[in-house]
């Protein structure tokens, strides 16, 4: 039977001030769950449905009733398991190998999708400026598939970080060099802007290199690619 305190307390990290009170993450379901299971993350609490436990025993689960679990989920089909993890802490920036930099990436799909394109092509640094989302969003932890415990996600001040890099810096823009007549450094930052914004103009004004992605359509739509969509295609990019 889950306690009052419990399940306030699950519920409760669904914001994120209280994520960053308490120092602790949501994760759903059974193929998300065991991913982080089976990292270096710590385990708080673990609950799952009766049917479930004999899977996951060995991390003593609290059983809770298929009732209980649909009131904590959120997601539309609530799937056995529901964990509590505490946060890690930070790691140190990395100066060396493609790093990707996201300024003020808002959705939570597209930060997941890109955390999973990053561990797809061996990126292992990903740096967000203090207004992207926080990775530890629900909707965003769902997304990444558990790719977010391979993944050193560090949130810091995008302007200082561009300023006191050494490697090469990327953006995507519209009006930029056509990506496939660049030459693109394996030790580069690729530099990635908001879903309608774009790349800031402070951060603009940072890059070595402005790189777009060509648009072979002769219809006036659509006007831009999904930053996630984009962040595909450009790393395929660099590693080829």
């Amino acid at each position: 039977m889950l306690s009052k305190n419990e399940h306030k307390l699950i519920t409760s990290l669904q914001q994120k001030k209280y994520r960053i009170q308490h120092q602790l993450f949501v994760a759903e379901g059974v193929k998300v769950v065991n991913e982080f299971l089976n990292s270096n993350l710590q385990l708080h609490k673990l609950f799952c449905t009766e049917d479930y436990s004999h899977s996951i025993s060995k991390y003593e689960p609290e059983i809770i009733t298929d009732k209980e679990l649909l009131k904590l989920s959120k997601l539309s089909t609530p799937n056995k398991v529901i964990a509590i993890f505490k946060i890690p802490l930070a790691n140190a920036i990395k100066t060396e190998g493609l790093t990707v930099a996201l300024d003020a990436v808002n959705d939570p799909g597209n930060l997941g999708t890109i955390i999973r394109l990053c561990d797809w092509f061996g990126v292992s640094q990903l740096i967000c400026s203090t207004d992207t989302v926080d990775c530890y969003n629900s909707k965003v932890v769902q997304a990444t598939m558990g790719s977010l415990t391979r993944l050193s996600i560090v949130y810091t001040d995008l302007n200082t970080f561009l300023n006191n890099a050494n490697s090469p810096i990327y953006g995507a823009v519209m009006d930029g060099k056509m990506v496939y007549d660049t030459e693109l450094d394996k030790n580069g930052i690729l530099v990635m802007g908001n879903e309608s914004q774009g790349i800031s103009t402070e951060i603009e004004h940072l890059l070595s290199q402005k790189i777009t992605i060509p648009k072979f359509s002769k219809n006036n739509t659509p006007e831009s690619l999904n930053v996630a969509t984009a962040t595909a295609i450009l790393l395929n990019e660099f590693r080829r």
